[in-house]
């Protein structure tokens, strides 16, 4: 398998995006952005391979992975047409294995993320009541070394006060008004046009794998640790 890298001109094209971004100068360069677009799928596929080494991705291929470049402008306050990153996601596979992957590639702005973005109410509940009964197996993930000098801390949108239903005072208040649960590691332009770039993605998503397991045998899973899940 060829080694698939970010290149210069991936970053380079997303710059003119910026200081050019309209419909007319997006479709008089359109086959250059087809071209760049080419570079993109072959990273995100080679990605896939390696990634499905150590997990099992329901994303069927790299180029389903890729986000599209277009914008909905409909419900935003931004009207400018089209993104100006690159960015893709994967998405784990059976009803076993909970959480997802995330790439985001932008000059001055790039970063790998995974968790959840916007828990189900019934999930949220069920991590909280985790959370609740026993905290100690989840902190010990987030104080973990390799948790500590890949992720830095747990990230995410949290609630001001205390979740309803919930002991203001209870241990674990901290990781109650949690609504999000996000690992985020940044890259720097340099270190996204290495060589070794994409070998960094799939280590830095291996390393979310105790957190997601974990986060898999909750949600997967009764407050008496039985199983919910049919048919696997």
């Amino acid at each position: 398998m060829s080694k698939a890298k970010i290149n210069p001109s991936n970053l380079a094209f997303l710059k003119l995006v910026g200081k050019n971004n309209n419909r007319d100068w997006f479709n008089a360069n359109k086959n250059r952005y087809l071209k760049e677009h080419e570079s993109l799928i072959a990273f995100a596929e080679e990605l896939l391979f390696e990634m499905n080494r150590h997990d099992v991705i329901e994303t069927a291929s790299g180029k389903k992975s890729l986000h599209r470049i277009y914008r909905d402008t409909r419900f935003s306050k931004e009207k400018t047409p089209y993104k100006t990153n690159w960015s893709g996601s994967f998405r784990r596979a059976s009803k076993l294995r909970r959480g997802s992957y995330y790439f985001h590639i932008e000059p001055g702005n790039s970063f790998v993320a995974g968790g959840f973005w916007g828990p189900e109410p019934d999930d949220l509940k069920r991590i909280r009541d985790e959370f609740a009964y026993d905290a100690k197996p989840f902190r010990k993930i987030l104080k973990s070394k390799t948790f500590i000098n890949t992720f830095g801390k747990l990230k995410g949108e949290q609630m001001k006060t205390k979740p309803k239903g919930f002991d203001a005072n209870d241990p674990a208040i901290d990781l109650l008004r949690y609504k999000q649960f996000l690992l985020i590691k940044k890259f720097s332009d340099k270190e996204v046009l290495s060589d070794n770039f994409l070998k960094q993605v799939n280590s830095t998503f291996q390393k979310m794998r105790p957190f997601l397991d974990f986060m898999s045998d909750v949600l997967t899973t009764d407050v008496n640790g039985i199983s919910v899940v049919s048919n696997e």
